[in-house]
């Protein structure tokens, strides 16, 4: 059965995709239970997914009127699926997690309270997981990109790679935009003088499907954005504040 989310949406939901077909229906139900009684939509960016997404979720979109597919016609990466989310989204509040069921819902109404509570103060509210369920190799490279991450930006997360996140749209579609920026989120927020929130989160078990992101694909390329994230901070300019006198 539909939960029928007050119109229009205070939330917006954005879950990156890309051959997830047999993960979309449970994870879309969850999503649905943990912010009934809150107006939200739900926004499934399609990455170029070539198993059965589109059509899964064509067939949803059907029971569920808050539900939108945004396609892509070929995968162009989790950084731009966001971005075209964020683009899409109707809702003050942003609220990001991954599409294959290892970020738990439930955890929502954790992420979004902070930023309706605290005014224009806080400006992410971050997941962090606990109990990961991952291999050994998986929680090692985990380990290393924060380690080395935090010593650069020391931006005050252990847990970067957490889908689960929450943050003003509007903060959001005024970030630097460069393929990989979801992983350095903090960062980027402090840098803009606002405070960075963190909840523990349950990590979860994959139950279909595999993983599409490996680490020696994206060693180099995250070593290069994370030169380039040291240099956006140590090159930001205190906007004066000005008056007439």
């Amino acid at each position: 059965m539909s939960v029928e989310p007050i119109s229009p949406p205070a939330v917006s939901v954005v879950v990156p995709v890309r051959n997830e077909a047999e993960n979309i229906a449970p994870l879309v139900a969850e999503i649905a239970a943990a912010l009934a009684g809150r107006p939200f939509e739900v926004i499934y960016v399609n990455d170029g997914s070539t198993d059965g997404t589109a059509a899964e979720l064509t067939r949803l979109k059907l029971l569920h009127p808050w539900l939108r597919q945004v396609r892509h016609a070929q995968s162009c990466g989790q950084s731009s699926a966001l971005r075209s989310g964020m683009a899409a989204a109707r809702g003050r509040i942003i609220v990001t997690l991954d599409g294959d069921g290892q970020n738990d819902p439930a955890f929502l109404p954790k992420l979004i309270a902070p930023l309706e509570q605290s005014g224009t103060r806080v400006g992410l509210v971050a997941g962090q997981r606990v109990g990961r369920q991952a291999t050994s190799f998986k929680r090692f490279q985990s380990r290393f990109a924060n380690a080395v991450r935090g010593a650069l930006l020391r931006d005050g997360t252990r847990d970067s790679g957490c889908g689960l996140k929450a943050f003003p749209r509007d903060l959001g579609l005024s970030l630097p935009y460069f393929d990989g920026l979801h992983r350095f989120l903090p960062a980027l927020i402090r840098r803009e003088g606002r405070d960075v929130a963190y909840v523990d989160v349950v990590d979860r078990p994959r139950q279909h499907g595999v993983s599409n992101y490996g680490f020696w694909d994206r060693l180099w390329v995250g070593i290069l954005d994370l030169c380039g994230v040291w240099w956006l901070i140590r090159r930001r300019k205190r906007v004066p504040d000005v008056s007439e006198v």
